[in-house]
């Protein structure tokens, strides 16, 4: 793997936009796009592709998890970006355009200039148990919500 410094100047990034479908990539040494399935057969594809360079993306639910853990075990860095510092750079540098192939571009373009450290997967336990900590935030935000509503009701059957 290459340093901070050598990643900048030789330009050896490739950034994915991800979604459940499709994995938009951009290689920064080449200027060339392509799209590949979002599938562990696509990953693997994606993976011979990049040719060992970095690879930036956004995290996106569901969808980016298998990503980060396939180039985990591939050896490749990753650079996890912040959805709206993506759109923040988007409109610092004038872009308006907003399609696939535009973020892939943009996630590059800014991992490389700003020097991005990469972030390694969260090993799996601490994974399930984040997972398990989020749902169970949702569910007493849902119960206290229902609480809340339950002083409003006059009927006896709806408070219950």
């Amino acid at each position: 793997m290459t340093s901070k410094g050598e990643l900048k100047m030789n330009h050896s990034i490739v950034g994915v936009d991800v979604s459940k479908d499709w994995l938009d990539a951009h290689r920064r040494a080449d200027g060339k796009d392509r799209r590949f399935a979002n599938t562990k057969q696509g990953r693997q594809s994606l993976v011979r592709w990049t040719k060992g360079a970095y690879v930036a993306f956004e995290p996106s639910g569901l969808y980016h998890r298998a990503l980060e853990r396939h180039l985990a075990a591939a050896g490749i860095g990753a650079v996890k970006i912040n959805p709206l510092q993506v759109r923040r750079f988007a409109e610092a540098v004038g872009t308006r355009a907003k399609t696939d192939a535009v973020d892939a571009r943009l996630i590059a373009a800014m991992a490389a200039q700003l020097d991005l450290p990469t972030t390694a997967p969260l090993p799996e336990p601490t994974r399930l148990l984040k997972a398990l900590q989020i749902a169970r935030q949702g569910l007493v935000k849902d119960r206290t919500a229902a609480k809340n509503r339950a002083h409003s009701h006059e009927d006896t059957f709806l408070k219950r």
